[in-house]
């Protein structure tokens, strides 16, 4: 390993290459585009492929194709872009196969304020495509978990066979913090489970963990990539029952491995009679703010999820004693965390403290948001 000085959006292209990422395509947009700058230049010398695309849609598209013939793919973008991802990302979703997307947010609607932050784009990479699915989205507040994390959405969607979602923003992006960088064989690199047998391969027949084994285009298996819904050898089957087996399993194999994929911290929540709930690099500022608080008098502490989706509710709710019986959620948007944390902190007084800012939220804006339900 190696300790350096690094910003957000260079951590996660280190992170990429670390993990094994052999295609990158993309298209630039504020505030990512020094991902694709970044593996441009380094990527290539480690035997991967960098190509610009005309659009996010080629994108997305192009990081599908390069997963199928066997190499760990990636793309980075931001709100507006990731809107173009939609209809790729069902396709590889239903197809189960592995990718990462990197959503380096900025403010919206439309496009917004390019240069700015925000985390309004939660909701997006919930439930950007149609149909029933959990696509697994992980959010970092620092530098080093932008590297950190960025490794665990490459392992998650090689092991899951998921597309998966590292959510970043224009703060945590631009942000320089000491790095340490690892080395392979440092740290944990998964690899897609191979199947052992070309006799009756089928490619979407799963195995006891749900997941099937993928074969790639040119190892000599019979593959079938299908977006309609599909029978095990991936031939259209419009019945009821082959849909919802479909869907099932695609969920059921992200929701039975949900010790794997959800990750959360709590700061200062033993003796705490009021919890502050934030995730991101808004989660820096709160973490301030208790501390601010607890000078105050006020015993706070704070829970922040690394996992966006799927949350781990039955683990959220009990990493809080019972004698907290207060919830505020802060966060960079309108409310949206709020609503799933109200509905897991169901028998607790749970409040929304939205601080809409282009910027990092400071202290003081976090505490006047949060001392109106105290």
């Amino acid at each position: 390993m190696r300790k350096t000085f690094a910003s957000g959006n260079m951590a996660i292209a280190e992170a990429a290459i670390a993990a094994g990422l052999k295609f990158y395509a993309g298209y630039p947009i504020t505030p990512s585009s020094e991902i694709m700058e970044y593996l441009a230049e380094h990527l290539p010398g480690q035997g991967g492929i960098v190509m610009q695309m005309e659009d996010e849609i080629a994108s997305i598209n192009a990081i599908i194709g390069a997963s199928w013939a066997g190499a760990k793919a990636m793309t980075a973008t931001s709100g507006p872009g990731l809107s173009l991802m939609a209809e790729g990302l069902g396709l590889a979703v239903m197809s189960e196969t592995p990718l990462v997307i990197v959503d380096v947010m900025r403010a919206g609607p439309s496009t917004g304020v390019p240069t700015k932050t925000t985390q309004a784009d939660i909701f997006q990479v919930r439930w950007l495509t149609h149909g029933d699915y959990i696509i697994p989205s992980y959010i970092p507040w620092s530098v080093q978990e932008a590297y950190d994390l960025t490794i665990k959405a490459f392992n998650t969607a090689e092991k899951l066979r998921t597309p998966v979602i590292l959510l970043s923003d224009a703060v945590i992006a631009h942000l320089w913090e000491p790095l340490i960088i690892y080395e392979r064989g440092e740290v944990e690199i998964i690899e897609r489970r191979k199947p052992t047998s070309k006799d009756n391969y089928k490619p979407y027949m799963p195995g006891d963990d749900l997941v099937p084994p993928m074969a790639c285009f040119g190892e000599g298996y019979n593959v079938l990539v299908e977006s309609l819904t599909h029978d095990e050898r991936g031939y259209y089957a419009p019945t009821n029952t082959y849909h919802k087996n479909t869907v099932m399993r695609l969920m059921l194999k992200i929701v039975k491995n949900i010790n794997y994929v959800y990750e959360q911290e709590t700061y200062m929540i033993n003796d705490a009679d009021v919890l502050l709930v934030s995730y991101g690099s808004t989660a820096r500022t709160v973490y301030a703010t208790i501390r601010e608080l607890r000078r105050r008098g006020v015993k706070a502490g704070m829970l922040r999820p690394k996992t966006l989706w799927p949350l781990d509710e039955e683990r959220i709710y009990n990493s809080v004693s019972s004698r907290i019986d207060k919830v505020i959620v802060v966060e960079n948007n309108m409310g949206k965390l709020f609503l799933d944390m109200k509905r897991i902190f169901r028998d607790r007084d749970v409040y929304s403290a939205p601080v809409v800012s282009l910027e990092l939220p400071t202290v003081k804006e976090v505490t006047e948001a949060v001392e109106q339900w105290l």
